[in-house]
C-alpha cells in the first residue's frame, strides 16, 4: 500500500510558495506522492483563493526528488488537446517521469464549468474526455497522431519530446459512488480513483476492472480517499494499491504541515 496526501492548492495553500514547502516536508517525511484538486472556481462562501494546478506542479517537482505528483483529476472538457499534451510531457520531464495524469468529468461546482462557457452536458464532457484520453496516449507514445472525432482533432502531429515514462504517463480515471461506465474507462488504462464510495461499491468497481482486463488486476492502482467521512475498511480491499489522505480544502497551512511531517500510517 502506498500513502498519498490529496490537498487543494486554496487558501493559504494557493500560495505556490506554501504548496513547495508541503511538497519537500512531504518528500521528507516518506509520504509516496501528493496530488492536486485541479478547479478554477468554487463558491465564494467556500474559498476564492485558487492556485493554478499546472504551475504549482512545476514548482514541487523542480523542489522534490521521489514523490509522485499530479492532478487529481483535471476535467479533460476544460482543456485544448495540444497544451495538455506539452504541458503533461515538459511535466513528467522536468519531475524525472513522477506525474501520474488525473483525469475526470469534472464538476460545475461554483460554476467553473458554465460559468466560462464550458460544456456542462454530462454525456459530451464524457465523450470529450474519451477522446482526449486516446490522443493522450498516442502522443505520449511517439505515435503520428490523426485523430478527427467528434470533439477532438489532431490532424497529422508528431510530439515531441516524448514523456520519460514510457509507454505513456500513468492515467488514472475517477469515477464516484457505484458508476460503473468511468470504471470501465479507467480499466482500460492504469488506474482508478474512486470517491464517495462504500465497500461493496468498490468490491463491485475492481470486479467491473478485472472483467474488463481479462480478469487480472496486475498493472493497475487502484486508490480511495481517506478522510473522517471514508469508511476504513475500504483500505482492506484486495486490489487497493493507494490511500489518498484528504484534508478540508481550506485547512490552515500548520495543520497541513503538522499531518505532513507526521508521515504516512505505518
Amino acid at each position: 500500500m502506498k500513502h498519498a496526501l490529496y490537498m487543494a492548492p486554496f487558501a493559504e495553500l494557493a500560495e505556490p510558495a506554501a504548496m513547495v514547502e508541503v511538497a519537500q516536508a512531504a518528500e521528507a517525511a516518506g509520504w509516496d506522492g501528493l496530488f492536486l484538486w485541479d478547479h478554477v472556481l468554487r463558491e465564494p462562501e467556500e474559498v476564492s483563493e485558487i492556485a493554478d494546478v499546472w504551475i504549482t506542479l512545476a514548482a514541487m517537482a523542480a523542489a522534490t526528488e521521489r514523490i509522485r505528483l499530479g492532478p487529481m483529476v483535471t476535467p479533460a472538457s476544460r482543456r485544448r488537446i495540444a497544451p495538455l499534451v506539452r504541458q503533461t510531457t515538459t511535466l513528467d520531464r522536468l519531475s524525472g517521469g513522477r506525474l501520474t495524469m488525473g483525469l475526470g468529468l469534472g464538476v460545475d461546482s461554483g460554476g467553473e464549468l458554465s460559468r466560462f462557457g464550458e460544456v456542462v452536458d454530462e454525456r459530451t464532457r464524457a465523450a470529450i474526455l474519451d477522446e482526449s484520453a486516446e490522443v493522450l496516449a498516442a502522443a505520449w507514445a511517439g505515435e503520428h497522431v490523426v485523430h478527427r472525432g467528434a470533439h477532438v482533432t489532431v490532424d497529422g502531429v508528431t510530439f515531441a519530446p516524448r514523456p520519460l515514462q514510457q509507454p505513456r504517463i500513468p492515467m488514472w480515471f475517477a469515477a464516484r459512488g457505484r458508476a460503473l461506465r468511468p470504471v470501465r474507462r479507467a480499466a482500460r488504462y492504469d488506474g482508478l480513483f474512486l470517491i464517495e464510495a462504500e465497500v461493496a461499491d468498490l468490491e463491485r468497481a475492481l470486479d467491473e476492472v478485472r472483467t474488463v482486463r481479462g480478469g487480472s488486476l496486475d498493472g493497475f492502482d487502484t486508490a480511495v480517499s481517506v478522510s473522517p467521512v471514508d469508511d476504513a475498511a475500504l483500505l482492506e480491499v484486495p486490489g487497493v494499491t493507494w490511500a489518498m489522505h484528504s484534508m478540508a480544502p481550506v485547512e490552515p497551512l500548520a495543520d497541513i504541515l503538522e499531518l505532513t511531517t507526521a508521515g504516512p500510517p505505518a
